[in-house]
């Protein structure tokens, strides 16, 4: 079985930072998530940028979109985008909007099962819908409140959906690990990488522990 892939969430409103930390991460990370935050301030040019200057990388951009699904999408994959997200709670009609739009572009779409009341529907019913990516996400407020993805990550694991499982919420090296043995296919981090004194060696070190899982 192939190994997780490791995806760095790019969180910085600041464009150079934001290249910067990406440009210390690359050897050692799979994909470049260009955060809400990021998106919502530097537009299409991020994931330009991202592209151009690492084109062997994928690159997410985390648009959480929650209406007018294909339309909000389409910019974002034209832009060079491999994977955007779109909220769970959106409902089937902007999914299948995302995921149409995805599909026009060879790309994917993910839907983010944050907030989402009935994941395990949600995550049947994006499946049904195309969708080539489920998003397990503790946000940063639920974290806060001490919540973690690994309840949430076994039950969406077990359904055997023919889709990926992406988590995110607070993984770090000492728990990246047990993420990859519940399930996960790529394994998000942000913090635990951009928050350290080196990035790179963190990404290191969690690129070393997924490969020895």
């Amino acid at each position: 079985m192939a190994k997780p892939l490791i995806q760095l969430a790019l969180d910085s409103l600041d464009f150079d930072q934001t290249i910067g930390l990406a440009t210390q991460a690359a050897p050692y990370v799979d994909i470049f998530e260009v955060g809400t935050p990021c998106v919502k301030h530097n537009g299409v040019n991020i994931v330009k940028e991202l592209k151009a200057r690492f084109p062997d990388k994928l690159v997410l951009v985390d648009l959480k979109t929650m209406d007018a699904g294909e339309y909000e999408a389409t910019p974002f994959y034209a832009a060079g985008a491999d994977i955007c997200t779109v909220l769970g709670v959106s409902g089937l009609a902007t999914i299948a909007g995302v995921v149409k739009a995805a599909n026009a572009h060879g790309a994917e779409a993910q839907v983010d099962l944050i907030n989402v009341p009935d994941k395990v529907e949600c995550a049947r019913e994006s499946a049904r819908a195309g969708a080539h990516i489920i998003g397990v996400h503790t946000g940063l407020d639920a974290q806060a409140a001490g919540h973690t993805p690994f309840s949430d990550l076994n039950d969406i694991a077990r359904l055997g959906l023919n889709l990926r499982i992406s988590v995110a919420g607070g993984i770090k090296q000492a728990t990246v690990q047990d993420v990859v043995h519940a399930g996960a296919n790529i394994v998000v981090c942000g913090a635990a990488i951009y928050g350290a004194p080196s990035p790179a060696e963190a990404a290191r070190e969690i690129r070393e522990l997924v490969e020895a899982a």
